[in-house]
């Protein structure tokens, strides 16, 4: 079950990356953003009744710590601050987290990272000239 969900989750985030690339949407980063933060809630979901089951009341916070990081970048886009330091944030968040859980779930939330740190570095990247 936990070998699927992360196969989904590389499948998921190799999408989002495609679609970039090939559609070139104007805010960039907040589609990938979003995306994280999809593919960490609907992982969390796919892992819901295993981690239950294995975990019992501690599943609240196993699965919820991923998803309160991969929620802080999209908070700080609709502010308008500091969207930078929460990405790097959330992906540390989300790699320690997958790292500590790693022989169990949290290997399946480590793909939603790589979209944070897309974002992040778009944030670095000099924007497309306008003028002719």
């Amino acid at each position: 079950m936990i070998g699927v969900v992360s196969v989904a989750a590389v499948v998921g985030v190799l999408l989002v990356g495609l679609v970039v690339l090939l559609r070139r949407p104007a805010d960039t980063r907040s589609v990938l953003r979003w995306a994280a933060l999809a593919i960490t809630v609907l992982v969390a979901a796919a892992l819901t009744p295993f981690t239950v089951d294995d975990s019992g009341a501690a599943a609240g916070y196993l699965l919820g710590v991923p998803v309160v990081a991969a929620v802080l970048p999209a908070f700080a886009q609709r502010f308008g601050r500091l969207t930078l330091a929460a990405d790097l944030v959330a992906a540390l968040v989300i790699t320690g987290w997958g790292l500590l859980l790693g022989l169990g779930i949290g290997g399946a939330f480590l793909p939603a990272v790589a979209l944070l740190l897309a974002s992040a570095v778009g944030a670095r990247a000099p924007r497309p000239s306008t003028t002719a």
